[in-house]
């Protein structure tokens, strides 16, 4: 018992450490295998920065050998072998004394191994950069994960000549993509698309570092390399390097984990990610390229960004690939990926009966274009003539109309983009819904000749039945057809009720079933509840179904008025409303589903949106209140501008919510004195004086808004800005201005580093709009113009007379 006691205690005291360093230090001796199940132990760097093992993937329930970042919650892959797939429980990995790394199945098949290996391996190791390396007893490393990449570069990792990345299929299939990024011979780094069934090379590139020297070979690049700092650049042969990062965007690399990757999407990203952090604060991105795939990626060869018949749209960089309307996913796994359409125009005998007026209609959809489809040129030609030429032919399913010409286009539609540069009308060609179709394969009605027998034999059974019979069946059929009429009378009113206008009245049992009992709650505000539904209206139409809960019962005309005046707005910035219910004491109103969600959640998540972007909000934003302001028939003021009202469409274009809704709730009120407060960090003065209420109340909510939409920061809560005292974002602007920090305000925003005036400009518009004294406020027309540059921005005042220089306001 003693001797077994000692060799115990021996065991913890001595071997124990021994053996825990042996799996700490990044060392893995031949022999040493793991098998792919979730209690099993990756092989450490001595860190614990990185693992080598199987990682299980959520959305199967395979593994997928790999190297990940492993003190962060994402545990983001940084490598796995680029030709093999996910493998399924029971799957092992080895260090093979003459093959070096072999992973097989577990029936034993072999699955991959790394090539090349020709000498006797002395063991593998995982290292602090993230490469895992083997080694022969000599300590000579003969192979390496840096050597032979998937999708992503680390710091220290270089890109030889003819070395390549190659971009996985999608967000969650690590199969090979469609998207390459390779260091050429001539000395260009280059980011190309190659389509998978073609295999015939690559497709026309969508990038270029422009590093190559036909003239002088010794200035062409020849490395890509990611250095220890973080910097991204191509080295020439001559040592002048090319840089594709700006140092001062990127946090440095003893703080920070880096990591560039060519996504799925095709957009090469550099990150950053904290070493130390409380929460899951994800991966930030530093800079990307190119600067818009949409555009960059042409060709006559494949189908441009997104799949055939898509369109994308950019969103802080990346391409969001959406179907037009008619169109669904074909893989709806991938939202990348080709789209086809619900019908297929038929130049043979299809069934269909009718003109080509009868069957399809022409669909104008904006700042839309595929470039690269064109299969007829119509010149001169209108925009009727335009959509005729389109219609009348049956291999046409888009007609482009710009400057007096008409471009035919016909299936598959490559290089689908949204480009508000374009400016060109574009149809896209629908089927009409209920269109009668005769199939081929169902039999077709009788002739008329058993039609006309059929008549003469229920005309002989009438004839020879008692006059009693005859008159209770007409008598039958009269009353049948005086119900129809007037349930159809009845129908239409109910729907064409609304003084004329194109809003629908809705019953409340319509509305309940088409939230399924107001199931899905899109959000809470001011005004109510807002519930997602589907309604068939023509086709299955989304909507979002907001319960009025403040409106008084019994002002029904009042109601309808004012519904009247919010169904007579049309604007792009604006939310349409498609109907409203006002049966007994429910009143709802019925809005088109806006699929992108609102501005808060944009600005607020956890990627800063792109810069560019941002503008374009901010703008749409203001024309929208511009035309609530000034154009609309009847003046409408918001009283709640927030970006929790403002939602964004499935081009990301801003749409104003909520409008009308102040006036509305303060029937049985005064019409300019109200309690209404809106909300807080976005009210004007003005609100808490017995002052008159005007369109400068939305004027200054703009202001606060367009200074979040700068600074990517809410305007009252949660802000902490370095001092360690939670301040107010308008008084925060004011001092970073005053003292001339605008780069504070934008920190580590390349875009709007690069964009000084710009950002400038839309600072003091936006300080503008938040003076105090409602006097100073510019209109939102003239805020239009100054964002745009057309009005000459003068350098503001001080928001606040009691505003002092430590940005709080003086007790008075």
């Amino acid at each position: 018992m003693a001797y077994a006691l000692f060799h115990f205690l021996f065991f913890i005291i001595f071997l124990l450490p021994v053996f825990t360093f042996s799996q700490n230090n990044g060392n893995v001796p031949v022999g040493t295998s793991l098998v792919a199940t979730e209690r099993s132990t990756p092989w450490l760097s001595p860190s614990g920065d990185f693992a080598f093992g199987f990682q299980k993937l959520q959305n199967n329930g395979q593994f997928l050998l790999s190297i990940w970042y492993n003190k962060i919650p994402a545990k983001t892959i940084v490598w796995y072998p680029k030709d093999t797939r996910p493998v399924s429980r029971g799957s092992t990995v080895e260090i093979d004394a003459q093959n070096g790394l072999v992973l097989r199945d577990p029936q034993g098949s072999r699955l991959w191994r790394t090539e090349n290996i020709v000498d006797n391996v002395s063991h593998g190791f995982m290292n602090d950069t993230g490469n895992f390396v083997i080694v022969r007893s000599d300590s000579l490393g003969i192979w390496e994960s840096f050597k032979d990449p998937s999708d992503t570069m680390l710091p220290t990792q270089i890109i030889e000549i003819n070395g390549m990345l190659v971009s996985q299929k999608s967000e969650t299939n690590f199969s090979r993509g469609r998207f390459y990024l390779r260091m050429l011979s001539e000395g260009n780094l280059v980011l190309n698309t190659r389509s998978v069934s073609r295999n015939l090379g690559f497709d026309d590139e969508y990038y270029n570092s422009q590093t190559s020297d036909s003239v002088n070979a010794s200035n062409s690049g020849y490395q890509l390399i990611f250095n220890e700092r973080g910097s991204i650049y191509v080295l020439r042969k001559n040592g002048e390097r090319k840089a594709l990062t700006t140092e001062r965007s990127i946090p440095s690399t003893s703080d920070y984990y880096h990591r560039a990757a060519l996504n799925f999407d095709g957009v090469l990203r550099q990150y950053y990610h904290p070493k130390n952090f409380s929460g899951n604060p994800g991966w930030t991105s530093a800079q990307y390229w190119p600067d818009n795939i949409c555009i960059s990626v042409v060709g006559d060869y494949g189908s441009g960004a997104c799949g055939y018949n898509s369109i994308c749209r950019l969103q802080n960089g990346s391409p969001i690939c959406k179907c037009p309307q008619g169109y669904s996913l074909a893989d709806p796994n991938d939202a990348n990926g080709h789209c086809y359409p619900m019908f297929i125009p038929s130049c043979g005998e299809d069934g269909k009966t009718g003109s080509a007026e009868d069957l399809y209609e022409m669909l104008e959809v904006s700042d839309t274009d595929w470039p690269t489809s064109d299969f007829e040129e119509t010149s001169p030609c209108s925009v009727d003539c335009c959509k005729n030429v389109c219609l009348n032919d049956c291999f046409c399913a888009v007609s482009i109309y710009k400057d007096n010409k008409c471009w035919k286009k016909k299936l598959p539609l490559s290089n689908g983009r949204l480009d508000t540069s374009v400016n060109v009308n574009s149809f896209l060609k629908l089927k009409k819904v209920d269109v009668p179709l005769r199939r081929p394969n169902l039999p077709t009605p009788d002739k008329p000749e058993k039609d006309r027998g059929t008549l003469i034999l229920v005309g002989s059974v009438l004839l020879g039945s008692s006059v009693f019979i005859n008159f209770m069946l007409v008598g039958a059929v009269c009353l049948g057809f005086s119900l129809i009429y007037n349930k159809k009378i009845t129908n239409f009113l109910r729907v064409n009720d609304a003084e004329g206008l194109n809003l629908r009245r809705f019953t409340y049992k319509e509305l309940a079933q088409a939230t399924d009992g107001f199931k899905e709650e899109l959000g809470r505000g001011a005004f109510g509840i807002v519930y997602k539904g589907v309604m068939p209206m023509g086709t299955q139409t989304t909507i979002a179904v907001k319960k009025l809960d403040r409106v008084a019962q019994d002002t029904e005309k009042e109601f309808r008025a004012e519904v009247n005046v919010i169904g007579q707005t049309h604007h792009k910035n604006l939310v349409r409303l498609l109907g409203f219910c006002d049966e007994g004491p429910h009143r709802l109103l019925v809005y088109e589903y806006m699929n992108n969600g609102t501005v808060a959640s944009f600005l607020f998540g956890d990627l800063k949106p792109n810069w560019n972007e941002r503008t374009e909000i901010a703008i749409g934003i203001a024309r929208g209140l511009a035309y609530l302001h000034e154009e609309c028939s009847t003046q409408i003021i918001h009283c709640d501008i927030k970006p929790q009202n403002i939602l964004l469409d499935e081009y990301y274009n801003a749409r104003i919510s909520d409008f009308g809704l102040a006036k509305l709730l303060m029937i049985n009120q005064s019409r300019t004195l109200t309690n209404i407060r809106g909300t807080k960090g976005y009210v004007a003065p003005e609100w808490f004086r017995n002052t008159k209420v005007t369109v400068k109340v939305d004027v200054y909510s703009f202001g606060v808004l367009l200074l979040e939409i700068i600074t990517c920061r809410r305007s009252v809560e949660d802000l902490e800005f370095g001092d360690g005292e939670d301040r107010i974002l308008s008084d925060w602007v004011w001092d970073c201005f005053h003292e001339r920090r605008l780069d504070t305000l934008v920190e580590n925003d390349i875009e709007a580093l690069n964009d000084k005036k710009r950002l400038e400009r839309f600072v003091m518009v936006g300080i503008w709009c938040i003076q105090e004294d409602s006097s100073l406020r510019p209109t939102m027309r003239n805020v239009i113009q100054m964002l745009e540059g057309i009005l000459q921005v003068k350098v503001p005042s001080c928001p606040s007379p009691n505003f002092n220089s430590t940005g709080s306001l003086n007790k008075q």
